[in-house]
């Protein structure tokens, strides 16, 4: 078994690609974001990881970087690869993992052995997958519209809000940079639910399209708007128009430690595929 280095997401799709896509549902994050440098002709000023374990027949883990950001694991079908992965990047000041959670794990085990610090769990997810949506049964008051670049600043505002929320570890910083460096006509869809006075009281994103599916995320009312559908019907909308423009699948990531969220969205015809751990790396 070897691993290889790859330096364009372009190469690495082309040997992990078949692997990765065979369960896509589990792999929709790392195929999105390899999916997304590869559209944005890796243009990045920042040096991705990309690396494929494997024996001569076929790879059996994946693994992918792009600083500051956590590594992100593939499934992984032989456990000896996370130690490979663990030594190939000895010297990176890596802050997490984000994964299957027994992959995870034991990634953990082997990098604060090597390295030192320890690892503390940062958020349990599950990812959910959607062929067919099924319409709330009570629809929001109001319509859904696209976001355009008009709309930066409120976007701005409502992704941080999302972050600073539902992802505390990362804080605001990075929703401030995407959205800053945000294309409307090339980059990930925004739409916005109004009110039937017009107010903006919703938001879900769609993007980082895997073969045939694509991520919806994120997902945020402001708790001053909760509990009236808007989340659940701007959701359904969303992934709708997503089936209906040719994906099969909608993926979708909650945190576990959120019932309402993960309720609301099987309500709507979200199924839970399987959980994905994320670790932080904490050192003295």
């Amino acid at each position: 078994m070897q691993l290889d280095r790859y330096a364009r997401a372009t190469d690495f799709l082309a040997v992990a690609g078949d692997y990765l896509a065979a369960r896509e549902a589990e792999h929709n994050l790392i195929l999105g974001i390899a999916g997304t440098l590869v559209r944005d002709r890796e243009t990045s000023d920042e040096s991705p990881y990309f690396a494929v374990v494997g024996t001569e027949a076929r790879p059996v883990a994946a693994a992918l970087r792009t600083p500051p950001w956590n590594l992100v694991l593939s499934e992984v079908d032989d456990r000896a690869a996370l130690d490979l992965l663990a030594d190939d990047l000895a010297g990176e000041a890596l802050p997490g993992v984000t994964g299957p959670p027994a992959a995870v794990e034991q990634f953990a085990g082997a990098w604060t052995a090597r390295f030192g610090g320890h690892a503390e769990r940062a958020m349990e997810e599950r990812i959910y997958r959607l062929t067919h949506v099924t319409p709330p049964r009570r629809a929001a008051n109001g319509r859904a519209r696209r976001a355009t670049s008009d709309d930066r600043d409120l976007l701005t505002a409502l992704v941080v809000a999302f972050h600073e929320e539902a992802l505390p570890i990362e804080g605001g910083d990075r929703a401030r940079r995407a959205i800053a460096d945000w294309d409307p006509e090339t980059g990930r869809q925004f739409w916005i639910w109004e009110d039937d006075d017009g107010r903006p009281v919703s938001l879900v994103g769609a993007g980082s399209p895997t073969p045939r599916g694509i991520r919806i995320g994120p997902v945020y009312t402001p708790p001053e708007h909760r509990g009236r559908g808007y989340a659940s019907t701007l959701t359904a909308f969303v992934s709708q128009r997503a089936l209906d423009a040719g994906r099969q699948f909608c993926f979708l990531y909650t945190d576990l430690a959120n019932p309402t969220s993960n309720r609301i969205y099987q309500a709507i015809g979200y199924e839970p595929v399987i959980d994905a751990l994320m670790v932080r790396f904490e050192h003295e």
